[in-house]
């Protein structure tokens, strides 16, 4: 991790802190470092006893959501232009719209869900369903269900670690094999699902 992340980390840190659930959310929503830190220092102030786990992931859901929200509609009125120019300020970067894209237009809008647990496409995905005006409740509902699981991990894990909680990078990985392998997993089955629904469509037009 570079010098100037830990800085920005040290100083987010004492401002969640202070802000307790609502410092969770905001810091979640403007993702001035990556959500997994965010979750992980909630899960420590849960270990010292400041604030609630289940409060802890509320309010780290409501502010994974928006944050989403917020890259769907960059994505829907500006449009990869906007976004491969001021995407690095989100952590997105024009490989991540590349790949996400893809994965969007071959499988379509259930791949909200799994591609939440995918490093690369994780948060670009919401670009190409801005692009594509997916219905925002489709789309909320999908994201909500995938941010609810992530939030309870880096909370978890957080509490877990306690003082030694920046290390959860390493400590995740164990994790983040597993659901990425899942989510793949789960992408085959969707796509295998449309396959048939669509073969079984043209069977019933002919």
């Amino acid at each position: 991790m570079s010098e100037w992340l830990h800085g920005i980390i040290d100083t987010a840190t004492a401002w969640l802190t202070d802000l307790g659930y609502w410092g969770i959310m905001i810091g979640l929503m403007i993702e001035i470092i990556p959500s997994e830190i965010v979750l992980a220092f909630g899960g420590y102030m849960v270990y010292l006893g400041e604030i609630n786990y289940w409060l802890a992931v509320l309010f780290g859901t409501i502010g994974g959501v928006i944050a989403q929200i917020f890259v769907y509609w960059i994505g829907r009125y500006g449009g990869r232009p906007i976004l491969e120019k001021f995407g690095k300020y989100i952590f997105i970067n024009k490989h991540h719209i590349d790949v996400s894209e893809q994965w969007f237009n071959k499988y379509g809008t259930g791949v909200i869900f799994t591609a939440r647990f995918i490093p690369v496409v994780r948060h670009a995905i919401s670009v190409p369903a801005g692009m594509a005006r997916m219905p925002l409740s489709k789309f909320t509902l999908l994201t909500t269900l995938a941010v609810i699981p992530w939030s309870m991990l880096f909370i978890y894990l957080g509490k877990t670690l306690g003082e030694n909680w920046k290390n959860i990078d390493e400590t995740a990985a164990n994790y983040m094999s597993e659901l990425m392998w899942g989510a793949v997993g789960l992408t085959v089955l969707y796509a295998g699902y449309l396959i048939y629904k669509r073969s079984k469509k043209k069977k019933s037009h002919k």
